[in-house]
C-alpha cells in the first residue's frame, strides 16, 4: 500500500471515530433538558407525589444507559479479537441512529427507556471499537499521543454543545427536531464508513489474540491506570446529579445559571485533551498524570468553599482540566502496553468499563454520601480519594523505569546509540518499553 493510501485511511479513520464520539456525547446531554419536561407533558395529573416519581423515572432512563453500557464493554472489547475494530464500530452509529430515532418518535416512557439503553450499546462499541482502530493505525507514540487528543477532545465538544441545541431545538421546534438533527449526522458518518472505511482498512482489523480483557486484569499497570481514569472521572459523576441541588440550597443562583455551571468543566477537558497529549507524551506520561489527578484532588475539595457562581469557575475549570490532562495521558499509554499484543479492544473495554463504573456508581454513591455527611465533605472525601491515590502513579512511573533500564541493559551498546540518541529530545523516559 503507497503511503499516501495509508495517510487518507487516517485521515478517514481520525473524521469517523472522532464524529462518531463527538454525536454520541451530544446524544448524551441533548436528552437532558428535554425528556423531564417532556414525561411531565404525559402526565396530566402533575402532584407533588407525583413530580416525585417521575424525578424517579427520570433517573432511572438516564442511568441506563451507562449501566448498559457498562455491562457491554467487555464483550465489546473480546468481539474486536475476531471481527477487526471497523466492524464493532459500524454497528455502533447504527445502534446510535436507532436510539435517536426512537428519541425522535417515541412517545411513551418505555420508548424512551428503550432508546436510551440502545445508546449504551452504541456507546460501547464506539468507545471500545473506536479508540482501539485509532491506535492500530498510529503506531508512533508521539503521533498516538496527540490524535488520541484530539478525539478525546469530541466528547467535551459534544458535551458542551448537547445542552443548547437540545434546550433551543426542543423550545422552537418541538422533541423531534433536536433528535432528527443528530441521525442525520449520523446517516452521514454511517455512509462514510461504508464508502471509504471498512473495507479499506479490513486488513488492519486484529485477527485472535492470546490477551484478553481478563487476562490484562492481572496486569498491575493496567489495573493503576485504570484505577487512575476512575478516580479522576467520579468527582464528575457526583458533582451532575448533587451540586445543582446544593447551589439551590447554599448558593440560590438563578435558573439560568444552573444550566451554566458545568461549562468551564467541559472547556478545561477540551484544552486538557486537545493541548496536552504531546506535552504528556515528551514529559513522561505517567508522570504528568500524577499531577493531573492531584489537580482533580484538590479542586474537588476547594468547591464546597465557594460563595458565589463566580467562584465555582476555577475549581470546575482545573478540574475539567485535570481530567482532560489525565485521560490524554493514560489513555494512550494503555495502547503502549499491549502493543506487542496487537489487540486493542480488551484493554480499552477495561477503560470504559473504569468510566461506566463511575458514571453509574458515582451518582447513587454520592446521593446517599450526601445524605449521610452532606455535600461538602462529600467532595472533600473524594479530593482525598484522588490525592492519595497519586502514590500508585508513582509506583507506576519507578516500576516502567525499572522495565526500560532493564530492557536496554540487553541491548548491544551501538544498537543503543543508533536507535535512541537521535530522538532523545522527543522520548518519553517511563513510556516506551
Amino acid at each position: 500500500m503507497r503511503l499516501g493510501d495509508l495517510k487518507d485511511i487516517r485521515v478517514i479513520t481520525v473524521v469517523v471515530v472522532y464524529f462518531s464520539l463527538f454525536l454520541d456525547n451530544v446524544l448524551l446531554t441533548v436528552v437532558v433538558p428535554i425528556i423531564p419536561d417532556y414525561l411531565c407533558t404525559l402526565d396530566a395529573n402533575t402532584t407533588a407525589n407525583a413530580e416525585k416519581d417521575e424525578n424517579g423515572r427520570v433517573g432511572l432512563l438516564l442511568s441506563s444507559k451507562a449501566l448498559v453500557q457498562l455491562i457491554l464493554n467487555p464483550t465489546v472489547g473480546t468481539l474486536t479479537g475476531t471481527l477487526g475494530y471497523a466492524r464493532p464500530l459500524f454497528l455502533g452509529n447504527l445502534s446510535l441512529l436507532l436510539a435517536a430515532l426512537l428519541f425522535a418518535f417515541g412517545q411513551t416512557y418505555e420508548v424512551l427507556f428503550l432508546a436510551r439503553s440502545i445508546q449504551g450499546i452504541a456507546s460501547a462499541c464506539i468507545a471500545v471499537s473506536g479508540m482501539s482502530l485509532v491506535a492500530s493505525q498510529y503506531s508512533k507514540e508521539d503521533e498516538r499521543s496527540k490524535i488520541m487528543g484530539y478525539i478525546l477532545g469530541s466528547i467535551a465538544l459534544g458535551v458542551l454543545l448537547g445542552y443548547p441545541i437540545g434546550s433551543v431545538l426542543y423550545d422552537l421546534e418541538g422533541k423531534m427536531a433536536p433528535f432528527l438533527l443528530v441521525s442525520c449526522f449520523i446517516v452521514v458518518i454511517i455512509c462514510l464508513q461504508i464508502l471509504m472505511l471498512d473495507v479499506q482498512t479490513s486488513e488492519y482489523e486484529p485477527n485472535e489474540q492470546q490477551s484478553t480483557w481478563m487476562h490484562l486484569l492481572f496486569n498491575p499497570h493496567i489495573l493503576i491506570i485504570a484505577g487512575a481514569i476512575w478516580c479522576s472521572t467520579s468527582p464528575m459523576a457526583i458533582l451532575e446529579p448533587c451540586l445543582p441541588i446544593w447551589l439551590r440550597t447554599h448558593i440560590r443562583p438563578k435558573k439560568w445559571q444552573l444550566g451554566t455551571v458545568f461549562i468551564p468543566d467541559s472547556v478545561g477537558y477540551l484544552i486538557g485533551t486537545n493541548f496536552f497529549g504531546v506535552i504528556a507524551y515528551r514529559y513522561g506520561r505517567s508522570k504528568v498524570a500524577i499531577l493531573a489527578v492531584f489537580v482533580v484532588g484538590v479542586s474537588a475539595i476547594l468547591i464546597p468553599s465557594a460563595n458565589t457562581m463566580s467562584q465555582l469557575i476555577f475549581p470546575h475549570l482545573a478540574m475539567g482540566l485535570g481530567i482532560g490532562v489525565a485521560d490524554a495521558s493514560l489513555v494512550p499509554l494503555l495502547a503502549t502496553l499491549v502493543d506487542r499484543n496487537g489487540n486493542y479492544g480488551p484493554v480499552y473495554s477495561i477503560q470504559q468499563v473504569a468510566v461506566s463504573l463511575a458514571y453509574s456508581l458515582g451518582p447513587i454513591m454520592g446521593s446517599e454520601m450526601v445524605r449521610a455527611i452532606g455535600f461538602p465533605w462529600v467532595m472533600r472525601v473524594v479530593g482525598i480519594v484522588n490525592i492519595t491515590y497519586c502514590p500508585l502513579l508513582i509506583y507506576l512511573t519507578l516500576e516502567r523505569r525499572k522495565l526500560l533500564i532493564k530492557k536496554e541493559e540487553k541491548k548491544d551498546y551501538d544498537t543503543f546509540q543508533k536507535s535512541i540518541v537521535p530522538y532523545e529530545r522527543f522520548h518519553d523516559s517511563d513510556d516506551d518499553l
